[in-house]
């Protein structure tokens, strides 16, 4: 795609949302079900899934593991995001990998010390550019993709968070 094209595609929604604030306010779902085993199912838009304990707790590593899904959600946005923006910005990218890694202390999740803390600790990621930008280009590129990157800043800027019984 062509920054034009992504403009092309874009213009009618931005006049929208600018005209209607509302109109962009969109809410997102997901939901799963109790599975067999220590495991739940949910519907994904490419088929159903089965998630499952890491074997770090137990898990016998046949399902996906909600830890990696997260990670993969980061890299997945960012990588879209990444995109996004060299197109906008005519930086042509031959080619660009995403990889997060995240520190977990699983006895957290196990019950087994109060002071490991149950989730990430630290989340890296890491952009490896193939692209004839100079530096000030991909520096650009980069805090513009940690800036409308959805997942990023969902992790960054934690969210209001509810729990309740439906």
């Amino acid at each position: 795609m062509k920054a034009d094209d992504l403009r092309a595609v874009q213009a009618p929604l931005k006049s929208r949302y600018q005209e209607d604030p509302e109109a962009a306010r969109i809410t997102l779902s997901a939901e799963s079900r109790a599975g067999e085993g220590v495991t739940c199912s949910l519907d994904t838009t490419q088929g159903p899934l089965t998630a499952g304990l890491h074997p770090a707790t137990g898990g016998d590593g046949m399902s996906l593991c909600s830890g990696d899904m997260l990670l993969e959600a980061l890299v997945a946005c960012a990588g879209v995001t990444l995109n996004a923006v060299a197109t906008a910005l005519e930086i042509p990218l031959r080619e660009a990998t995403v990889r997060a890694e995240g520190d977990l202390d699983f006895r957290g999740t196990l019950g087994l010390a109060r002071e490991a803390p149950v989730g990430f600790e630290a989340i890296r990621l890491q952009f490896r550019l193939d692209t004839d930008a100079d530096d000030e280009q991909v520096a650009t590129l980069l805090k513009l993709t940690e800036r409308y990157c959805v997942v990023f800043q969902t992790l960054k800027q934690t969210p209001e968070l509810q729990v309740e019984r439906a």
